[in-house]
């Protein structure tokens, strides 16, 4: 299945943590790392008295579910140092499944697509360079969501390619 995650980090060495989960990622025997957008800094949302985020949004190839894919995805968390204390708080990663293929799932434990995706400046330019005519559920891609923030106050600013980086 294809799927999109979105990735951030604002503590410590960001762009480690980025490299990190990405590796570890591809290193997982039914997960192949497709394509990577580049790294975008971006101020903070919902609790803004923090560092600012360096964010990408990748695409991956998976057979595993979409349950499957969350516990994955937490492990790697897990192993790089996150620690859930506060809602929208500092982290040194966040990996978020953006999109499952065309599947909805709406549980305490897993919504998708994103909730919030939508109206994220931080998810949308870097989806925008994978996928920009990908549609949203309501038909809109990602472009016209883009366009339709370009007033809002959220702040991107691009900070480089991964692999200029290292």
């Amino acid at each position: 299945m294809s799927v999109f995650i979105s990735l951030g980090s604002n503590l410590g060495n960001r762009i480690n943590y980025l490299q990190q989960a990405l590796a570890l990622l591809e290193r997982h025997e039914q997960i192949t790392v497709v394509a990577v957008s580049s790294i975008y800094e971006t101020a903070p949302v919902g609790k803004t008295d923090q560092g600012w985020f360096l964010n990408a949004v990748a695409e991956l190839e998976t057979a595993l579910s979409p349950w499957e894919l969350l516990n994955v995805l937490q492990l790697v968390e897990r192993r790089l140092g996150r620690r859930r204390e506060e809602r929208w708080g500092p982290r040194t990663i966040d990996l978020d499944i953006l999109f499952y293929d065309r599947l909805t799932i709406n549980h305490p434990c897993l919504t998708v697509p994103h909730p919030r995706a939508h109206e994220r400046a931080f998810v949308l330019v870097p989806l925008s360079e994978l996928a920009p005519d990908f549609k949203f559920p309501g038909g809109k891609t990602v472009d016209e969501l883009l366009s339709e923030l370009e007033n809002s106050e959220q702040k991107v600013l691009f900070f480089g390619k991964l692999n200029d980086k290292i």
